[in-house]
């Protein structure tokens, strides 16, 4: 039966679930906001701030919301929310599927198989849009999963906007199918290597959920 993901404790505002590492964006947007409305009243300057401060703060709100999801079965589920933007055949017979993640989607990436942290390995590099295929240069870190379909690689590159990836895990830790791994702040896009002979269920162009999609075909 498909199981209800928990995680550590998050960041939290009005009872809004939110992903952790938000605070940081979040609370001076939404004080500001707050500050805005309150002078609104007495000031036609503050009441003019008001309307742009607390339409940010309500996209923050929405940006790092941090829903629970209902996990599902199947060896490889997807890490993110977001597009399938490629699959592609690489060089040592694995297969990667890129999926872009636009900054309407939940932004906390999950783990596609329960498994070991083998690594996680920061690359510095650019801030292309994640949708360009220099995006592979971009700034990104790199998780190395222990599975029970072996080594299994997902990486997590920013976008131009994105410039933050914030890892939860770190290397040795044990994780559960679905457990969230991970934030990456605002536009971005995540990339999963299926090990050579298993073929995939997903197609371009098409929606996924993490913890939700299945990505490989029995």
């Amino acid at each position: 039966m498909p199981h209800s993901q928990t995680s550590a404790p998050r960041d939290s505002l009005a009872g809004v679930r939110l992903a952790r590492g938000a605070s940081p964006w979040l609370l001076p947007t939404v004080a500001t906001a707050a500050v805005s409305l309150l002078r609104a009243r007495r000031s036609r300057r503050a009441a003019a701030i008001a309307v742009p401060t607390t339409a940010l703060a309500a996209g923050m709100l929405w940006f790092f919301r941090d829903p629970e999801r209902e996990i599902a079965q199947g060896r490889v589920i997807s890490p993110a929310d977001g597009v399938v933007q490629s699959i592609m055949p690489w060089k040592d017979g694995r297969t990667r599927v890129a999926i872009f993640m636009s900054p309407l989607n939940v932004h906390v990436n999950r783990a596609p198989l329960a498994g070991t942290v083998t690594s996680v390995e920061h690359i510095p590099g650019g801030f292309v849009p994640a949708f360009n295929k220099e995006s592979e240069n971009n700034e990104r870190v790199v998780w190395h999963f222990d599975t029970e379909l072996g080594d299994i690689e997902m990486v997590q590159i920013a976008g131009a906007v994105a410039r933050r990836i914030v890892p939860y895990l770190s290397q040795g830790a044990k994780v559960e199918q679905g457990e969230r791994i991970g934030l990456i702040r605002f536009g971005s896009r995540v990339d999963i290597y299926l090990p050579e002979g298993v073929d995939v269920a997903v197609e371009v162009g098409q929606t996924t959920t993490a913890g939700v999609t299945r990505i490989d075909r029995d």
